[in-house]
C-alpha cells in the first residue's frame, strides 16, 4: 500500500481547472456568512485560481488568498487585475501558513480539505487557522460526506466525468476510475486525460475521506465550536442523505 498520494499536475493547469470549474453554488452561501462590515479582514485558504476569490472582492471586501500551487496563483492574479482588482494572493503551505497578522473570517472552500492526507496534515492546517482567526471570528469549510455505496460502484469501472473546451482551444475529455483504501479512508481518484481527441495521460486526485462523527470529533479536539454544519450550500439540516458537510465553526472560548 503506497503512501504516495498527490493531486496530478495537469489538474492544476490554470485553463484546464477554470474550464471544468465554473460552477459559483457556493459562491452565495459563504458572502452570506461574511461580516457587513466591509473592513473585515477575510483569508481564503486554498484558493486556487480565484473563482471566490475575486467575486468577493469586487463586493468591496478585503479579502486574501492562499494557495500552494504558484500556475494556479498567477492565473488568479492576472483575472484579479483583468477586473481592476488588488488582492494579495500567496503561495504557502496551509499547514506551515504563518502571516504574522489575524483575521475575521477564514474559509477553506471546494473541498479541498480532503488534500489533508494524514491526521497529522489536518491537524496541523486547523492550528494554523487558530493562529490566523481573531477571537470571534468564523471559520467555514465544505466537503463532501463519503457515500460508501456510490464508492462501490464507481470501482466497477471507467466513467466519463467532464467534456469540455478550455479558453486557450484545446477539446477536453476526462474519465475516471478509483479504488478506495479504507485502512488509510483514501480514495485512490484517477482522470484519464484525452487532450483534442489523443489520450493524453493518467492523473492521480486523491482525497482523504472524512466521516462525520470523525470531523466532528477531530474539530472539537483541535478547540473548535461547531455553531453549524449543514448538508449543502441551501443550509439543509445534515442527514444522512446529505452529499456534504459543511461547517460554520468558531473558536472555543
Amino acid at each position: 500500500m503506497t503512501t504516495d498520494y498527490k493531486v496530478g499536475e495537469l489538474i492544476y493547469d490554470a485553463n484546464i481547472y477554470d474550464g471544468l470549474n465554473t460552477s459559483l453554488s457556493d459562491l452565495q452561501f459563504y458572502k452570506k456568512w461574511l461580516l457587513t462590515n466591509k473592513d473585515a479582514r477575510i483569508l481564503e485558504l486554498c484558493c486556487g485560481t480565484g473563482r471566490l476569490t475575486i467575486p468577493i472582492a469586487q463586493e468591496g471586501y478585503n479579502i486574501c488568498g492562499v494557495d500552494y500551487t504558484s500556475s494556479m496563483l498567477e492565473r488568479a492574479q492576472a483575472k484579479a487585475i483583468k477586473t481592476g482588482l488588488e488582492i494579495n494572493f500567496i503561495e504557502a503551505d496551509i499547514r506551515t501558513l504563518d502571516l504574522q497578522e489575524q483575521f475575521d473570517f477564514i474559509f477553506i472552500p471546494f473541498n479541498s480539505i480532503h488534500h489533508l492526507y494524514r491526521n497529522e496534515d489536518l491537524f496541523k492546517a486547523l492550528e494554523s487557522v487558530k493562529r490566523h482567526l481573531k477571537d470571534g471570528g468564523l471559520f467555514l469549510f465544505d466537503c463532501f460526506n463519503p457515500n460508501i455505496q456510490y464508492i462501490v460502484e464507481n470501482e466497477k469501472g471507467q466513467t466519463v466525468i467532464a467534456e469540455y473546451k478550455t479558453d486557450d482551444g484545446r477539446n477536453i475529455l476526462i474519465k475516471q476510475t478509483m479504488r478506495y483504501e479504507s485502512a488509510t479512508q483514501i480514495n485512490r481518484i484517477e482522470w484519464h486525460y484525452s487532450i483534442n481527441s489523443e489520450f493524453h495521460s493518467i492523473q492521480n486526485l486523491d482525497m482523504r475521506l472524512f466521516f462525520p462523527q470523525e470531523l466532528d470529533s477531530y474539530l472539537k479536539q483541535a478547540g473548535f465550536n461547531i455553531i453549524h454544519k449543514f448538508g449543502g450550500f441551501g443550509e439543509e439540516t445534515f442527514s444522512n442523505e446529505s452529499e456534504k458537510q459543511i461547517y460554520v465553526l468558531s473558536l472555543n472560548e
